[in-house]
This record gives structure tokens, C-alpha cells and sequence, in this order.
């Protein structure tokens, strides 16, 4: 039979173009449910391995000791205990799985995420047959891990899993499973003292189950050859803020010399993810020759300019859109007038350009990272000025034509902080391809996941009067009928709205579900964004774009470790924590 099965397995098969919008179901207690929380265990889990080097393979009873110890020393909620012992076993196991080449492995997925009620595949002797209907991530995970060289298996069965262990032709396992599975799973690997890394479900209730996908993507792709799959992208961020502190800027950028150099200087430490600089120095830590050695202080310079060439473009977009609100504080020109704004928007572009034009780099990469500005800069003048076309006579847009403008007025500005980093590298000629596909389908998804946060906030559609090109406004306008429809004509074109509120324009949002469209091309872009790698043959590069994308579209930012949800393990209550 394990002849037969390992027959059955296929490559290169495709990603496809279209997948379900996530299913939200109860959360089970003893897993947390936020991507905050798995993340915080999972730091204190990697600082236990590291101190106490457990051997694998780990006896179940000597993995339990390990895991309240560790459960104690890091002040672990004891509800965690199964989840944590799982992710300590897989830490165990994590480097050695990494030197274990792809066809030499097997993914086992549980049929329970399907969704039941509709899915069409059948089953054989060996699990479930997928048809690629689209309607779960079962697909996605199986494409791609067989594209890869993986036996891939969506069943539940220890003995099929033995068999094929004795083949030999299988020497380390990935398993997607809940706590219970897993369990009971756990004694065969142990015997058989085969590699293994474990992603629990987020639900045991075996239908319709969810997980985090993220995770997923990052186990199937380990590789020793990624030198950068330990880098800890969370104290890279961190570190990054810390570059545009008043201080650290003097030191990157030389003195202030005060009046529009010091407002320019206090706009470009003010608020702000810093996703641009962080993407240009993760990408030099990618492709760098000397893999693990500190960040050089010349790439700051690299990294500060990106970041004002972004605060030029939020200045200047301010003061087009009429905004009277950024960081929860007034705008530049609202707060200093227009003039003065615009003065110190561009003053921030020249000093982008300076900064480039000042770094260490040889003469044919600075040419190069400011050739790459320059072109950034154009492109997204073009889609904000489309989009300041629109604003002269406002219609409604077909959703097409608004994925356009955020093609070209948020995308350019991802592609220009990725191409730096990889110019600065050396390495720009080998992935500019890659990196531009990549970028494009990035600041599409980016935009919209911002357009869904709007539609969330309480303040996301308080002006109904100047509403801008958004693609759930676009779809809700294109499903709506008779009197929904004029009032979303009315909306588009900022005419009589006949006291409609934003309430009311939420509410079509929702009965239209256009919300669920938009929630479906987000996910349809990401997964564009991750498929523009599968070329890529750069394994950090790779990697290390694949833990940004998770790291940019998390519900919950994560900066460093929670506080609040300390204070949660400590009283038992739940936990608060800050959306970024």
C-alpha cells in the first residue's frame, strides 16, 4: 500500500488564483488564538531551547518535564501546556528537519479543513482527493508543497504513516493536526525517531476547522540553505524604530541645523510602522555575503532615505486630500499651514536623494538605488495624480480601475524600499524581477487590507464627502440594486446624499457583503504576492519574504513582547493588547 500512495504523489503543480475567504469559528482555549500570543510562546520556547539543549529525540515524558519547566522559568499560562510541549518538540527538531531535502518528506494534512458541506473530493484507501474547487486551503498547501518535492497526504492514520516510514523513502514529517492527533501521533514519530514539526489546528471540533496559514507556508519551505530562517524579524523592527529617535537621526543624517530642517526631522520620527525601512534592511540581510554580521552603519543611511522619501509622499497626499488627522495628531499643513508643508515635503525628498548619493556604497550601486528612487517617485506621482484626476469629476469606479491606482500609488512605494535593500546588497540584477512582481501584488493587498480597516473604524467613513476610490465602496456600488444604487452613485459623486449616514453606507457594506469581496481579493493578492516567488532561487531571499508577508498582514502588530498578555498569564483574566 505505501508503494501504491507514494506512486500517487505528483510535482509541479501550480498555485491557483483563487482562494476562500478564512472561515471564523469558536476558538479553543487551550491554543491561543491571536497571532500576538502564538508568537510570545513561541520566543520563549526558541530562548528555552537554547539554554537548555534538549537531544532529539525527546521522550514524551522527558518533553513534559521540559515543558513545565519551561512553562515555570517563563511564566507560561498552564492552559498552554499541550500547545507549548508541541512547540518545544518541533524546536527540537527544526535544524535537523531543515538538512532533510524536500522529496524526502511528507505533509500530512487533516481533512477537517475542508469545508464539509461543500467540498467535492472524494476519498480513496489513502485520504482525500482534492478537486481543486478553491474552497479551502487544502489545495494551496498541497501545490505547493508537491511543486516542492513533498509526498503529500490529507489523511488521519497512524498506520498509512508507518507504512510509508518503512518505506525509507520518508525521513521527516510535517504535520498539520489538532492537540488530540498530534497526541497520539506523538508515540509513532518517537519510535520511529523520525524528524517532525507539528502545526496544531485552531479548533478540535473536526469540522471546518482553521490554522494558522502563515505558519504552514514557513514550515513547508524549511531549508538549511535559508541562513536567514532564525533571523528574529521582531528586535529587526524594533532596532529600526530606534534609528529614528531624535538622536540616532542626527547621527545618520548630521546635525539639524533647526527651522525647516528640525520640522522635517520631527515629521520623519513621528508615528508610522516603518514597514519601508524594515523591508530594505530585511531584504540586505538577505542577500548580504556575510550572513550574521551586525547591520553596517552605512545601510541606516539607505533605510532612512526610504522612509523619507514615504514621509514626503504622506505630507504631500495630506495636503491633496484635504486630511486633517495623521498618528492621531493634526496634519503638517494643518497644523503649520500649506506652504510650510509643502516646503518640508519636499525637503524630506531631497534629503532621501542626498543620503543616497552620501552612502558608502560604490559609485555603480549609488547610481543604481537612485536611478530605482526615481523611477518609484514617478510612478507613484502617476497613480496619485489618477487619483487627483478622479477628484476633479467624481463617478464611480469599477473595481479594475481602483486596484489600478493602488498599483500605482502604494505599490511603488514597497517595490523602491525592496530594490534599495537588494541594490545595496549587490545582488539587484538577480531578483529586480521578482521583487517588482512581488511589490506590485504586496501594495495592492496592503491597500486594501487599509480600505477593510476603514470600513471597520468607527471614523473610516465619518466625511462622506470625501470619500476616495476604495474597493469595498467599488464592490458594494457594483452589487447594489435600485435605491442602493443611487445612493451609492450619490456617494461616489459626492452629491445629495438625502441624509444617509455613515452608518447607513456600513450597513449596505455589510448586506452586500462586499466586505467578503474585498476580504477574498486581499487574500487572492497575498497568495499572488507569495506565487512570484516560487521562481526565486535565492533560498534567504525567499525565506525571509515569506516571514515578512505574515509579519505585514497580522490582525495584531507585534512589538516585542506583550505586557498585557503577562499580565493575563499572571491573573487568569484576558488579555488586552494594542492593534498597530
Amino acid at each position: 500500500m505505501a508503494d501504491q500512495l507514494i506512486d500517487r504523489f505528483s510535482t509541479g503543480i501550480a498555485l491557483p488564483k483563487a482562494v476562500a475567504a478564512p472561515r471564523f469559528r469558536k476558538p479553543k482555549k487551550n491554543i491561543p488564538q491571536t497571532k500576538i500570543e502564538r508568537d510570545y510562546v513561541l520566543q520563549h520556547v526558541r530562548e528555552f531551547v537554547e539554554e537548555a539543549n534538549p537531544v532529539p529525540p525527546v521522550p514524551l515524558d522527558e518533553l513534559k518535564s521540559l515543558t513545565d519547566r519551561l512553562l515555570e522559568s517563563k511564566g507560561i499560562n498552564r492552559q498552554y501546556r499541550d500547545y507549548t510541549g508541541i512547540l518545544l518538540n518541533n524546536e527540537v527538531w527544526r535544524d535537523i528537519l531543515a538538512t532533510i531535502p524536500y522529496e524526502r518528506r511528507l505533509l500530512l494534512l487533516p481533512k477537517c479543513l475542508r469545508v464539509e458541506e461543500k467540498c467535492p473530493a472524494p476519498f480513496d484507501e489513502f485520504g482525500l482527493l482534492c478537486k481543486q474547487c478553491g474552497l479551502c486551503t487544502i489545495q494551496d498547501f498541497q501545490n505547493e508543497a508537491e511543486r516542492l518535492g513533498y509526498a503529500v497526504l490529507v489523511a488521519e492514520g497512524s498506520a498509512i504513516v508507518m507504512s510509508l516510514i518503512q518505506t525509507g523513502k520518508i525521513e521527516a514529517i510535517v504535520g498539520v493536526s489538532c492537540l488530540p492527533v498530534l497526541e497520539r501521533t506523538f508515540p509513532y514519530m518517537d519510535a520511529a525517531a523520525i524528524p517532525g514539526i507539528a502545526v496544531p489546528l485552531l479548533q478540535d471540533d473536526c469540522i471546518n476547522t482553521t490554522v494558522d496559514d502563515d505558519w504552514v507556508w514557513d514550515v513547508i519551505h524549511l531549508n538549511s540553505e535559508d541562513k536567514t530562517r532564525r533571523l528574529n524579524l521582531n528586535a529587526l523592527r524594533e532596532d529600526i524604530q530606534g534609528w529614528f529617535a531624535e538622536s540616532s537621526l542626527n547621527s545618520i543624517m548630521g546635525q539639524s541645523e533647526g527651522g525647516p530642517e528640525s520640522l522635517a526631522r520631527e515629521w520623519l520620527a513621528c508615528g508610522g510602522n516603518r514597514w519601508r525601512p524594515f523591508l530594505t534592511a530585511a531584504v540586505f540581510q538577505a542577500l548580504r555575503k556575510d550572513q550574521g554580521e551586525p547591520i553596517p552603519d552605512d545601510l541606516k543611511k539607505v533605510a532612512v532615505a526610504v522612509e523619507c522619501f514615504h514621509k514626503a509622499s504622506l505630507v504631500h497626499d495630506d495636503i491633496e486630500d484635504s486630511d486633517a488627522e495623521r498618528y492621531g495628531k493634526e496634519t503638517l499643513h494643518a497644523e503649520h499651514g500649506i506652504p510650510i508643508a509643502l516646503n518640508v515635503g519636499d525637503l524630506l525628498i531631497g534629503e532621501g536623494y542626498r543620503l543616497l548619493a552620501s552612502c558608502e556604497a560604490a559609485p555603480e550601486i549609488r547610481s543604481e538605488m537612485i536611478r530605482i528612487a526615481s523611477e518609484g517617485q514617478r510612478e507613484l506621482c502617476l497613480g496619485q495624480g489618477a487619483e487627483l484626476e478622479w477628484n476633479q469629476s467624481p463617478n464611480a469606479l469599477p473595481t479594475k480601475k481602483v486596484l489600478g491606482i493602488f498599483k500605482q500609488k502604494t505599490a511603488p512605494a514597497f517595490e523602491v524600499a525592496l530594490r534599495i535593500g537588494a541594490s545595496y546588497a549587490g545582488k539587484h540584477a538577480e531578483v529586480e524581477g521578482v521583487l517588482k512582481a512581488f511589490s506590485e501584488a504586496l501594495g495592492i493587498a496592503y491597500q486594501i487590507k487599509d480600505d477593510l480597516e476603514d470600513i471597520g473604524e468607527d471614523t473610516g467613513l465619518n466625511d462622506l464627502q470625501s470619500i476616495r476610490p476604495s474597493i469595498v465602496l467599488s464592490t458594494t456600488r457594483e452589487r447594489a440594486k435600485d435605491e442602493d444604487r443611487k445612493v451609492m452613485d450619490a456617494l461616489w459623486s459626492r452629491g445629495y446624499l438625502n441624509g444617509t449616514t455613515p452608518q447607513d453606507i456600513k450597513e449596505m457594506v455589510f448586506r452586500l457583503k462586499a466586505n467578503e469581496r474585498a476580504l477574498r481579493l486581499l487574500e487572492n493578492y497575498k497568495e499572488e504576492a507569495i506565487r512570484s516567488l516560487q521562481d526565486l532561487d535565492n533560498p534567504n531571499l525567499k525565506g525571509l519574504l515569506r516571514r515578512v508577508m505574515g509579519k505585514i498582514f497580522n490582525d495584531i502588530e507585534i512589538k516585542g513582547w506583550c505586557h498585557e498578555f503577562e499580565a493575563r498569564d499572571a491573573s487568569g483574566s484576558e488579555a488586552v493588547v494594542q492593534s498597530s
